[in-house]
């Protein structure tokens, strides 16, 4: 009597996207406000490693916003700035599962997990120009999330991620020469940032197990 025996297919690739917010910290705003949030969006494409570590390329795009509206100091509410821009970011990254979401355990529905990478972003729409800055700079995108399993094709994502930056001009606000008064520059030590919050859903491609007689 022959022996039966399961052949099954590893799920090594995802391909997700979705909505959320974008929003910033930097000369303008010292810490995270959402009255500054912004509408963006983001697509990703994920390869599964292991149970654990997934690699994964993204991009995401939206406006980012800041303003003196409310000043937290005398010099802000002189200088009265408001800036908009629209960026366009392409990122690669390690994301690492806490817990196997994916295994046979039927009790695991989800996993947090932490990210981090690397990835260029663009940015367009600066009234002022960019200062002798290049509109395209080098970004490390780092975050946490949580995932949630509906079926064992698809599962939805919640996620933070902030995107370390290299210079300080993404508000258009950076250094200046304090003899001339016009207040309309910052502190050129401390860089931006910006952020992304979003919600995604994502599909898992494999193919179901099948049986198969190996004689």
């Amino acid at each position: 009597m022959g022996n039966t025996s399961f052949v099954f297919s590893q799920k090594n690739t995802e391909l997700g996207g979705g909505i959320g917010v974008f929003n910033y910290t930097g000369d303008l705003t010292r810490k995270y406000q959402f009255r500054t949030q912004r509408p963006g969006a983001t697509v990703n494409y994920k390869f599964n490693m292991n149970k654990a570590l997934n690699f994964r390329t993204s991009i995401t795009g939206g406006y980012i916003y800041g303003s003196d509206s409310k000043p937290t100091d005398a010099f802000a509410t002189q200088r009265a700035k408001t800036f908009r821009v629209f960026a366009f970011e392409v990122a690669t990254a390690f994301e690492y599962n806490f817990l196997d979401m994916k295994g046979n355990n039927p009790l695991i529905l989800g996993t947090p997990y932490i990210f981090g990478g690397f990835g260029i972003a663009g940015f367009s729409g600066q009234q002022n120009g960019t200062n002798g800055y290049s509109p395209i700079q080098p970004v490390v995108p780092i975050g946490i999330g949580a995932k949630y399993v509906l079926n064992p094709h698809w599962y939805i994502s919640l996620e933070f991620g902030a995107r370390i930056l290299f210079f300080d001009y993404l508000d258009e606000i950076s250094y200046g020469d304090p003899r001339f008064k016009n207040y309309q520059y910052g502190n050129w030590y401390d860089n931006d940032r910006y952020y992304f919050l979003g919600f995604s859903a994502t599909y898992s491609f494999f193919k179901i197990p099948c049986p198969r007689n190996p004689y």
